[in-house]
């Protein structure tokens, strides 16, 4: 078996290929298009058996991967940090494309468990759109923030409620108010406030637009209580196709709510925070966990149970949030296998008949 380690740019591919035990076997450098792309794949047949392995960071190599899984080559995503390591632990001193697609193999060969790449989905959909409302989002409060100082400046009584520059009521009427105001900061003010309603209308319009895609893509996810749409949006985008987790644990993992061991000798079972994983989703999972404990939430008298065994409120909703991980893992396998038994799933596959063709 070979494994071939990619090095990606914008404008070129550098690829490295190395046998069972390590050796450099070949080596080659692509353009970043389809051309590009079948070179690659004539020149990988002089091997007998061979897997691809790509650095995971799929703004540069989305294309590749999708053109390598059109063409049925198998992918293995690997992380930037195991990449890294395998450079440092390398006998080549430096940094160059070929070190670092020979780190990539090395790392591959080395970690047989890697995810496996997949072509995109629904999945990819929504967290392009999460991801694009959640921009908008900020763009909004910044504008907020600054229409609120120049409110301050040109007449300090005039309230506003929090949150209120998101409805349409509270702009006509700070607009009026605007409206009695001369001058550069009045003018700034009307341009922002103007700015500011076209974002709550884009906002609405993606509210909209993944309500409805969430009720068709994870309707048992929405059933785990405090999951909102926006929540589940996010652990459908992220997840990114829960079949590559092998178990809860690993998904614990990933959302960073598995605990870290670290005991040694004398203190066995010791644990601290994990304060790594994928930062979306764990944030997606404490705000289900807070709105489980509040009210007569489900959450609430886990809490209360394990703060009447000594833990603190912080430390008991660590806990819950791991159950909640288990909870939208199960969630996320019902939907999956839902969605596998349904005709007419959507599959977004390159539109290249050269590339297919090559297969």
């Amino acid at each position: 078996m070979i494994m071939i380690g990619a090095d990606s740019h914008k404008r070129s591919h550098t690829v490295v290929a190395l046998d069972e035990v390590g050796r450099k076997v070949g080596q080659k450098t692509v353009v970043t298009d389809s051309e590009g792309h079948l070179q690659l794949l004539r020149w990988s047949r002089q091997f007998e058996e061979v897997e691809f392995a790509l650095e995971d960071c799929r703004h540069l190599t989305r294309r590749l991967e999708g053109d390598l899984l059109a063409a049925g080559q198998r992918v293995i995503r690997v992380p930037t940090r195991l990449m890294a390591d395998a450079r440092r632990a390398g006998r080549e001193r430096g940094k160059s494309d070929p070190i670092d697609a020979e780190a990539v193999a090395w790392a591959a060969l080395r970690h047989p468990d890697l995810p496996v790449a997949s072509l995109d989905g629904s999945a990819r959909e929504v967290k392009l759109l999460s991801d694009h409302r959640r921009d908008l989002v900020r763009q909004r409060t910044q504008l907020c923030n600054k229409i609120r100082w120049f409110l301050h400046e040109l007449n300090p009584s005039l309230d506003v409620p929090s949150r209120g520059l998101r409805r349409r009521c509270v702009i006509t009427r700070v607009k009026a108010e605007l409206d009695r105001f001369d001058g550069i900061v009045a003018r700034l003010a009307r341009e922002h406030l103007a700015r500011c309603a076209e974002l709550n209308q884009q906002i609405a319009v993606l509210d909209r637009e993944l309500n409805t895609l969430m009720k068709d893509l994870a309707p048992t996810l929405l059933t785990v209580p405090g999951c909102g749409v926006l929540s589940a949006a996010v652990l459908v985008g992220e997840t990114a196709g829960v079949d590559r987790f092998k178990s809860k644990d690993t998904f614990a993992r990933f959302t960073g709510t598995a605990p870290i061991p670290v005991w040694s000798g004398s203190s066995e079972g010791k644990v601290r925070l994990n304060r790594g994983g994928n930062r979306l989703t764990n944030t997606a999972l404490h705000m289900i966990a807070i709105t489980q404990s509040r009210g007569h939430g489900p959450g609430r008298a886990y809490i209360e149970k394990l703060q009447a065994r000594g833990k603190t409120r912080t430390e008991a909703v660590r806990l819950l949030r791991r159950r909640i991980s288990d909870a939208v893992f199960a969630a996320l396998r019902t939907d999956a296998i839902h969605r596998s038994a349904t005709p007419g799933n959507r599959t977004i596959v390159p539109h290249n008949t050269a590339i297919r063709a090559a297969a």
